[in-house]
């Protein structure tokens, strides 16, 4: 179940991914073990990540992005074109303080 977050708690991650580069870069092959733990790796280390989805099928790649959240527990916070934004706390080591 990926994580919720509130509307405000949105509109600041969207303000800190603002600057950003896509850390995941996903591939013809599409979503692989690979990316996957990837992304999981970059998601516990950063918590807030872009992704760059290939593919001109605006459906099939809303699939891919519901399908990475689900994947990784991360909560959608973005998708601008081909490029989506992830969010996910660090139980351990939480670096970004949500507003509430």
């Amino acid at each position: 179940m990926p994580a919720a977050i509130s509307s405000s708690q949105k509109r600041y991650l969207r303000g800190l991914a603002h600057s950003l580069k896509p850390v995941i870069l996903l591939g013809e092959k599409g979503v692989t073990p690979g990316v996957l733990a990837e992304l999981d790796l970059a998601l516990s280390h950063h918590e807030l990540v872009k992704v760059r989805i290939p593919g001109e099928d605006r459906q099939v790649r809303e699939a891919v992005v519901v399908e990475l959240a689900e994947q990784t527990n991360a909560a959608v916070v973005q998708r601008i074109g081909h490029v989506a934004t992830l969010y996910r706390r660090n139980p351990d080591a939480p670096q970004i303080a949500l507003p509430r």
